[in-house]
């Protein structure tokens, strides 16, 4: 006898449709999320992509290369001359070649991290070098220069054109970031790095005003006679004088006519023109006035002429509203708006830090010694890093680094660089790693050592020589390479800072 069936079972299964649906909804999903991934990959390959490493260029048997941060080598060193990287989070890297030294001819190529040329439609392509008043180099990090049909224009580093290739010529003004000066039809004007016109190509010649590009810009005309035109491309000052200096603030400026100075407003009206040769700087409180030269000295001269410093020092800085570091007989100190000494006159050099509001005073063995704004002694010791960006200093003090933040209040390592797996530390004169746990990675062992960098390297020294270790405190260099003269010692993988700080490129 058969045994009836439990009604469960009584009909054939179904299927259920809303569970069906939603699987075939995910699986779409997915399946367009490889697409996607894929395809941004694909447009990597043939463009430059954003990527979670880093890259350097490298030199090696005379030869020009790149690595990434792991220390592979992404292009071998066999280029003559220096390879660029515009960003160093993105693998566009330019290669001059085939230079003529006699005619100044050259040509140039794109590559990617696959060795792929990139941007192959265009003639050449340059990146766009600046430098400030100290020859620090650098690259205008998301833009090219690039040429087609004997002009130029601009490309970011996507490819995308951001500025037509109109122009005889685009430059970077010195030490004036974002702001580029392009030249058409045998005039002037300034276009910044997103390919936008700030002022049309209407003068002889044209220059920054001040430190940065919301400063203005100098102005030459056909007469050869200059004025002043704001960031927006409106008139400060009309194009009528011999010459304008490189000083402004509080809507004054310097002028020359007829081979003499004179500090005026912006609608031209005189405010200073006799007691000094030259005028150095305007002062951040107006009502201070200037910072003037007579006779090779520098003083402090208020709008209506007096002298309320006169001129007698070498040097003359303003730090803050009213306070200056100044020098004499060789030697740098601080004063008041009263002449008053504020830090006594024998330091070797001396800056004023607005971020941190310190000031730090060096001497001939290049100990630091920082100051607060009262001009309390804080600190002293090796000054190594101030970083303003996350607002620490770091300071050798007995062979030992030390974090601090900008209160002056000590802090671990492990709160400063965050991201670090390992941490230098030291115990009876020699040097090794901890974890954030203060677990020992690495024993003491090393005479010096430096701590971990953004790539995960550490830099140890044993015996003069110096090596590196990664972030599990794995040995990937012995130390070999003695770097006595070298300024700064860092290592990715097996390959050293080079010498040459301002090109910033790796050796072995």
């Amino acid at each position: 006898m058969s045994r009836a069936r439990g009604k469960r079972y009584d009909q054939e299964p179904k299927l259920n449709l809303k569970k069906v649906f939603a699987v075939v909804i995910a699986i779409i999903v997915i399946i367009m999320f490889i697409f996607i991934i894929n395809g941004v990959i694909s447009k990597g390959e043939d463009k430059g992509k954003i990527t979670s490493k880093s890259y350097f260029t490298v030199f090696k048997d005379n030869k020009w290369g790149v690595i990434d941060s792991d220390g592979e080598i992404v292009i071998d060193p066999a280029y003559e001359e220096m390879i660029i990287i515009p960003d160093s989070k993105k693998d566009v890297f330019v290669c001059t070649y085939d230079v003529n030294y006699e005619t100044g001819e050259y040509k140039t190529k794109a590559l990617n991290s696959q060795n792929s040329e990139i941007f192959t439609e265009y003639e050449q392509i340059e990146t766009i070098q600046n430098s400030d008043v100290s020859n620090n180099l650098w690259y205008e990090s998301n833009v090219l220069k690039v040429k087609k049909n004997g002009k130029y224009g601009l490309i970011n580093l996507d490819g995308k054109q951001i500025l037509n290739t109109d122009y005889d010529e685009i430059s970077a003004i010195s030490g004036i970031e974002n702001s580029l000066k392009t030249k058409k039809d045998g005039k002037y004007g300034i276009v910044n790095t997103a390919g936008t016109t700030i002022i049309q190509n209407k003068y002889d010649d044209i220059t920054n005003l001040g430190k940065d590009d919301k400063s203005g810009f100098i102005v030459k005309n056909e007469e050869g006679k200059f004025g002043v035109v704001s960031y927006y491309g409106t008139e400060i000052l009309e194009a009528k004088y011999d010459g304008i200096e490189k000083i402004s603030k509080n809507e004054m400026y310097v002028i020359n006519e007829a081979k003499t100075q004179k500090l005026i407003k912006k609608d031209g009206t005189v405010v200073l023109q006799k007691g000094f040769d030259k005028i150095k700087a305007i002062l951040s409180n107006k009502e201070n006035g200037i910072i003037f030269e007579k006779d090779k000295k520098y003083g402090v001269m208020d709008l209506d002429g007096k002298a309320t410093i006169s001129a007698q020092y070498e040097d003359l800085v303003e730090a803050t509203d009213g306070i200056f570091i100044a020098k004499k007989d060789g030697k740098y100190g601080v004063i008041d708006l009263a002449n008053k000494q504020k830090v006594e006159f024998k330091y070797l050099s001396a800056s004023y830090n607005e971020k941190a509001d310190i000031y730090i005073l060096e001497d001939e063995k290049a100990t630091a010694t920082i100051l607060n704004s009262k001009f309390e002694t804080k600190l002293t010791g090796i000054l190594n890093e101030l970083n303003e960006e996350k607002g620490y200093i770091k300071i050798r003090i007995d062979d030992e680094y030390k974090y601090y933040n900008f209160k002056f209040e000590e802090k671990e390592t492990k709160d400063i660089l965050t991201s670090n797996t390992l941490f230098l530390s030291k115990k009876d004169g020699k040097y090794g790693f901890v974890d954030k746990e203060g677990k020992v990675v690495v024993d003491y062992i090393y005479d010096d050592a430096k701590e971990q960098n953004s790539c995960g390297f550490a830099a140890v020294m044993k015996d003069g020589k110096w090596g590196s270790v990664d972030t599990k405190g794995n040995v990937v260099l012995e130390p070999k390479y003695n770097l006595d003269n070298y300024i700064e010692i860092d290592f990715i993988g097996k390959w050293h800072l080079g010498q040459d700080m301002n090109l910033n490129y790796y050796v072995q």
